[in-house]
């Protein structure tokens, strides 16, 4: 019994100092990342040209694009990309099922669908209205398809979840599609099915920031519930867990998380699906590590689609939503490939 619980030590003291290792790490390559955000694009700026602007308050015109658009990008881009990545962890905790995630379930359809009627409603609307619409549609769509998936005795059904999400996904965002068509409003529209930061500001930082407080918190609390109910309906039910409520409150945080994202950056997809796979192989299946190593990946990762987005097809940009798309087809593919293999 003593040398089960030393091995058991052992593990979890490997798991901190790979865990710690991937955010150190991560961390440096995120501030990398962002230095390079803010001076790479349509017009390049000197790294001396960044610090100076940033610290000195110049009112050049370089300094200016700087502040008021290339660090409120950089910024979103960071935060979105880590609620997708916890996003789609949490899902995949909940669901038992490695191929859940916010645009796999319709979460960011459904918000991209209240968007476009935010749009038809009132053509001028602020970042806080858009995150109210776009919460309103994640949760409709986010709840209709796990209680569609969930009806079977032992719980959610991978199949049902992936069907019913896609299903739903694509007809929400075939109606924004043709609400945006009759109503004019397809170059509008056109940026939140695709997904992009363009408009990007400090408003939609600060409600991301505010979000992010409430949404990463409530996820590092739940975390050690997830991971017990992600061995299983029966064991955490024999642990005295309550496992509807465990549910009912991560897909809350979800919503919060995922809405706020596509409240400012459109629907971007596979972030949720592509990261906690990567970090779970490298931490092992305990949240309490998966969900903090996600963050700082799932940061990294959107923000070098930014730069990529941004360098690829000078002076026009790429959709975000196709770099990420052209990642997690592949990688969809095979993970439902090895599912289907293990059964």
């Amino acid at each position: 019994m003593n040398e089960l619980k030393s091995i058991n030590d052992q593990n979890g003291m490997g798991r901190i100092a790979v865990t710690s290792l991937i955010i150190i790490l991560g961390l440096i390559i995120l501030f990398l990342g962002i230095g390079l955000s803010i001076s790479l694009g349509a017009k390049d700026i000197s790294l001396t040209t960044v610090f100076s602007s940033i610290f000195t308050g110049k009112e050049e015109i370089d300094s200016q694009i700087i502040r008021d658009i290339r660090i409120p990008r950089a910024i979103s881009a960071a935060l979105v990309g880590a609620f997708l990545a916890v996003s789609g962890a949490i899902m995949q905790g909940i669901t038992r099922n490695p191929i859940a995630e916010p645009s796999i379930m319709g979460i960011t359809q459904g918000a991209t669908f209240t968007i476009a009627i935010a749009f038809v409603m009132q053509k001028s609307i602020d970042s806080v209205g858009l995150m109210i619409f776009a919460f309103a549609g994640a949760s409709i769509s986010g709840l209709l398809v796990y209680f569609v998936s969930s009806r079977s005795i032992k719980g959610v059904d991978p199949v049902k979840l992936a069907l019913a999400g896609t299903a739903l996904g694509t007809l929400l965002i075939s109606l924004a599609t043709a609400i945006a068509m009759y109503f004019n409003l397809s170059q509008q529209l056109s940026f939140w099915i695709s997904g992009g930061l363009t408009t990007a500001k400090w408003q939609g930082v600060k409600l991301l920031f505010i979000v992010g407080i409430f949404g990463i918190t409530a996820a590092m609390i739940m975390s050690p519930k997830i991971t017990i109910l992600s061995l299983g309906e029966e064991i955490a039910i024999g642990l005295g867990q309550k496992t509807n409520l465990i549910r009912f409150i991560s897909i809350i945080i979800v919503i919060l998380l995922s809405g706020s994202a596509v409240s400012v950056a459109g629907n971007i997809a596979f972030v949720g699906l592509i990261v906690p796979q990567i970090v779970r192989s490298l931490v092992g299946p305990d949240y309490r590590y998966i969900i903090p190593s996600s963050i700082v990946i799932g940061a990294v990762l959107l923000v070098y689609s930014d730069i990529i987005a941004r360098m690829i097809n000078q002076p026009f940009e790429t959709p975000i939503g196709s770099l990420t798309a052209l990642l997690g087809v592949p990688f969809f593919i095979y993970l439902v490939r090895k599912e289907t293999r293990e059964l």
